[in-house]
């Protein structure tokens, strides 16, 4: 006979009161997520409107003051406990997911996919732009004045390896303006197809990331050996093809190709980072916080020319945050300085020491005046 008791409905374990207490968070958390969206939507909304209006006016979808300055004014007025670090990523891809409702946005950059460069216009513009990636850092600038691109993204500043040359002489052969920059921090990862740290027997990669990672190896994977490759692109495919080979490159690699991150951040220098100048577009207008870029001739033979040349910045308070020399091209022992100083040309002082200048070099121009990146992008401050 069978037990009576086998008939009666399984009941129901009852919840303990946090299991309870958690369903209700995340109830309310749903319903948060979902005022956020329909919020967002009325952001899209309103964007869509601006565009109507640029488009109208002929007015530049991109304005990097309005970016560095969303972020900056909700950052001073953030109560927590949502950390302001979170803010500039949150919204870099709000405000690049809506502006792709104006229009959408192509950016050139150094290529191949996966270079530090793409990574950076990818920091700069969110992820709902095109980029264009591009074999030279001319090739940048070109694409951008045939119409092929709106902006570029240009590498000129590294703190462990200096200025960028080819940037610099690039800059004196276009007409475009410098708009922006944005700095990124080189952080290297390390990646394989198999994900599995024991079975490399191989590390491959560009010379500087090497180099900037031998610490790192040389804990983690004594005696493995190392390849130098013409990029961390090439070592990445070749990680691809091998089993046996990890390769050190940047964090866009492993999505890109499939591969596994090993380790991140592998880098002996947490300071290692790149100065990146945005080319093209409508001149910006002054923020509260700019600088402005002008190259300056000198004739070789009057003494004391280069401090003649300087002297009215100090002299109007204008200060000067970064002075480099490159070679006069056709004009043996000629240089051409390339001067950053704090401001925007429309800023009366500014005018006045750009003028006082000028009447002192023997030819001068500026290359632009833009949003400075925020201060904890450059590495500035505490």
């Amino acid at each position: 006979m069978s037990d009576p008791r086998s008939t009666k409905p399984l009941q129901a374990t009852p919840a303990s009161g946090e299991e309870a207490e958690l369903l209700r968070l995340r109830v309310e958390i749903d319903a948060v997520d979902r005022d956020l969206l329909a919020a967002l939507n009325r952001r899209a909304s309103l964007v869509q409107q601006v565009g109507e209006l640029k488009r109208r006016e002929s007015s530049a979808i991109y304005s990097s003051a309005r970016e560095r300055d969303l972020v900056a004014a909700l950052a001073r007025e953030n109560p927590g406990p949502f950390p302001n670090a979170g803010l500039a990523p949150v919204f870099r891809e709000i405000v690049s997911a809506t502006r792709s409702l104006e229009a959408r946005l192509r950016v050139a950059f150094l290529g191949p996919e996966g270079t530090f460069s793409h990574l950076a216009a990818r920091d700069r513009f969110g992820a709902l732009a095109d980029f264009v990636p591009v074999p030279t850092i001319p090739d940048v600038l070109a694409a951008v004045e045939r119409g092929e691109a709106d902006h570029g993204i240009v590498p000129v500043e590294n703190t462990t390896e200096g200025v960028v040359t080819t940037s610099l002489d690039a800059l004196l052969e276009t007409s475009l303006p410098i708009c922006g920059e944005t700095v990124q921090r080189i952080s290297h990862e390390l990646m394989s197809q198999s994900g599995d740290l024991g079975r490399v027997r191989r590390v491959a990669s560009h010379p500087q990331p090497l180099a900037q990672c031998r610490t790192w190896l040389d804990r983690h994977l004594p005696g493995v050996d190392r390849v130098e490759t013409s990029s961390t692109v090439v070592a990445a495919e070749m990680a691809r093809e091998h089993d046996d080979v990890a390769a050190i490159g940047s964090s866009l690699l492993p999505d890109l190709l499939g591969l596994q991150t090993l380790a991140p951040a592998i880098e002996d220098r947490r300071d290692n980072t790149t100065r990146f100048l945005v080319m093209g577009g409508d001149p910006p207008r002054p923020s509260e916080n700019d600088l402005t870029c002008v190259a300056f001739t000198v004739r070789k033979t009057e003494a004391g020319a280069l401090y003649r040349l300087l002297e009215p910045f100090a002299a109007h308070g204008v200060n000067l945050t970064s002075i480099q020399a490159r070679p006069l091209k056709g004009r043996p022992w000629e240089y051409v300085f390339f001067i950053d100083l704090e401001g925007h040309e429309s800023e009366q002082r500014v005018q006045d020491a750009l003028a006082a200048a000028a009447a002192c070099a023997h030819s001068h121009r500026v290359l632009g005046s833009f949003p400075r990146a925020p201060i904890q992008n450059r590495g500035e401050g505490a």
